[in-house]
């Protein structure tokens, strides 16, 4: 007990001061909550913002023409289950898709052979700075040359550092809608040029709204064959990239699933501002 009288009047002191200076968040206190109760955790530190990157998948969404499409089927509809005296009615969906459905990452095995698939790549290259370029001008099926994304980078009042992620809002999305016919065609890009002038300024990484990283035909198989080449890949099927465009750097995390041998991995793509 004269433990106790010593210590409670040095805590209340320290608890009136925090009052004063406004750091009443900073003081954390716990008590013992009552025998057979629950208690909520509460957060004190200020929470990061998270913006989605990613594309909603369903049935029959859009998928490459070169892909087969996205299947979605019900399986497990809510039917009773019964064990002992205890119900159970849960539900679950059979899912037939490509390892490039949705928002994914092509794996080096996807340039050709001998390419490591997606379970070989260190999940390191998927947690990385990065930032946005505005290209948002460009026309559809347009091939964006190095000049351009200079001027862009220019802009964007970023550098590129080695092992940065650079994605690239063109606007796709908000142009073309997910449903009609020309989102899987009628897509702007990148020259094979540009591809060669991101991988020479030190980007791993870089990211597309489209379904490929360069214009439809000669162009898009040009910017995979680089892509294998030079070592680096390339994330498609962004999407909300005009939330994150001129903000700055932020963290850009994209998990992809680990799929054995893989050719690429479908990913939650998110963005993360500390």
């Amino acid at each position: 007990m004269s433990h106790l009288r010593s210590v409670l009047p040095r805590a209340v002191t320290i608890r009136q001061q925090a009052k004063r200076s406004g750091q009443i968040g900073a003081f954390l206190t716990t008590q013992q909550s009552p025998p057979g109760t629950r208690t909520n955790a509460t957060a004190t530190a200020r929470k990061p913002k998270l913006v989605d990157l990613s594309r909603e998948l369903y049935h029959r969404s859009p998928a490459h023409p070169f892909h087969p499409p996205v299947c979605i089927t019900p399986w497990d509809t809510h039917q009773p289950k019964k064990a002992g005296n205890t119900i159970l009615r849960s539900a679950s969906y059979a899912l037939s898709m490509s390892d490039h459905a949705g928002t994914h990452v092509d794996a080096p095995k996807h340039f050709g052979p001998g390419g490591k698939s997606i379970d070989q790549i260190p999940l390191e290259d998927f947690y990385t700075s990065a930032f946005c370029l505005d290209l948002s001008h460009v026309e559809l099926g347009a091939s964006i040359s190095v000049a351009e994304m200079e001027t862009a980078l220019v802009e964007s009042g970023q550098e590129i550092r080695e092992g940065d992620t650079v994605l690239l809002y063109m606007a796709f999305n908000k142009r073309v809608p997910f449903e009609d016919p020309r989102w899987q065609h009628d897509f702007p890009g990148l020259s094979l040029e540009a591809v060669h002038w991101l991988a020479d300024k030190g980007c791993k990484i870089f990211g597309v709204e489209a379904v490929s990283p360069a214009p439809e035909g000669e162009l898009n198989f040009q910017a995979h064959n680089a892509c294998g080449e030079r070592g680096i890949t390339h994330i498609e099927g962004l999407d909300n990239l005009e939330s994150v465009v001129g903000k700055g750097r932020f963290r850009f995390i994209g998990f992809p699933l680990k799929i054995r041998e893989g050719s690429g991995g479908p990913m939650r793509a998110v963005a993360l501002f500390e």
